[in-house]
């Protein structure tokens, strides 16, 4: 896949599907939540990324419509202009997605596509999807899209019953093939950011060895440890410099953002 700038910001979140858990935070967020991320490389300020959530209908089906939006700035914006958009549509029943968008505009490079679920076809644990780009595809009836899975991870996953060394794994569907996400706890710490210092679940994303990282545990992500769940800050060393995201604003939180100190 080609330009991967947003990718490593979603790469990094997952979940273990399990709607029963105890441990569910099942109002870690709302309509109306909106969170901005800058984009730093080194100390340059490469772009912004945000994340907003509204109630919607889809067909008649009420969803929650989640949107990332992902512009370049500064320097980059004005070699290699991005605007990158992910969109998925979750029905708030199952809590998984029922469609997923992904539009793509990196410099002259254009992707777009539409993945619709099918659960009414489960067949041997399995259902069928429908991609623009490639046709149909039978995935696990476990699946969450790239976007979708953060929005449930905040939900179910995040939480105290968790065990350092304990591998949250899930499959996800990606630029058309399954792609499978890992992340190991690696316990809990306050992180200082820029809204300040925030007590965090410190996670290492499972990276992959020779692309862009040397180690499995090039990448760390902090979420907030409150009721929202939020990610406040993703380091990534990767092969060519440090990478940065980090949270800059934030509005419309379901639960007071109790972990800011």
């Amino acid at each position: 896949m080609k330009n991967k700038l947003l990718f490593f910001i979603l790469f990094v979140f997952g979940f273990n599907i399990d709607a029963q858990n105890p441990a569910a935070n099942t109002d870690a967020y709302k309509s109306g939540e909106f969170l901005k991320y800058s984009l730093s490389y080194g100390w340059i300020t490469a772009g912004y990324a945000t994340f907003s959530v509204e109630d919607s209908l889809l067909n008649g089906v009420n969803t929650e419509f989640i949107e990332m939006k992902g512009i370049s700035a500064g320097v980059l914006e004005a070699l290699y202009k991005i605007r990158d958009t992910y969109t998925t549509f979750i029905d708030p029943e199952i809590h998984q997605p029922i469609k997923s968008i992904r539009d793509i505009r990196e410099g002259k490079y254009r992707y777009y596509n539409e993945v619709t679920f099918d659960y009414s076809t489960i067949v041997e644990d399995s259902i069928t999807i429908q991609s623009k780009k490639s046709g149909e595809h039978q995935v696990p009836y476990v699946i969450q899209d790239i976007l979708s899975s953060l929005y449930y991870c905040r939900r179910f996953e995040f939480n105290d019953d968790l065990k350092v060394g304990e591998i949250i794994a899930l499959d996800t569907y990606f630029g058309d093939e399954l792609y499978p996400l890992k992340m190991k706890f690696m316990g809990i710490e306050t992180v200082k950011t820029k809204n300040g210092k925030i007590e965090s679940y410190l996670f290492h994303p499972v990276t992959e060895v020779g692309r862009a990282f040397k180690t499995e545990d090039d990448m760390k992500l902090w979420i907030s440890r409150d009721k929202n769940r939020i990610p406040a800050l993703i380091k990534m060393n990767l092969k060519v410099g440090s990478f940065v995201v980090e949270l800059i604003e934030y509005k419309n939180l379901a639960n007071p953002f109790s972990s800011k100190k």
